[in-house]
């Protein structure tokens, strides 16, 4: 009952970064970082996503680049 629920943790850890995305390759631990998010009301601005999600737009991202 005391101390700071673990998922507001790493979500403040993570918010410290600056970072506009934080990514897990965890589910569980996605799940909370998304429900420290919304607890701290900035899921519009900073999305949490999987690696893969991020592999998969950074390489979306490339193909589309070499197919202009």
């Amino acid at each position: 009952d005391t101390g700071t629920r673990v998922n507001e943790a790493r979500t403040e850890q993570a918010l410290a970064t600056s970072s506009s995305v934080i990514g897990s390759a965890c589910p569980y631990c996605l799940t909370m970082l998304s429900d420290g998010t919304k607890a701290k009301e900035v899921e519009e601005d900073v999305r949490t996503m999987d690696v893969v999600e991020i592999l998969e737009k950074s390489i979306v991202k490339k193909e589309e680049v070499v197919s202009v």
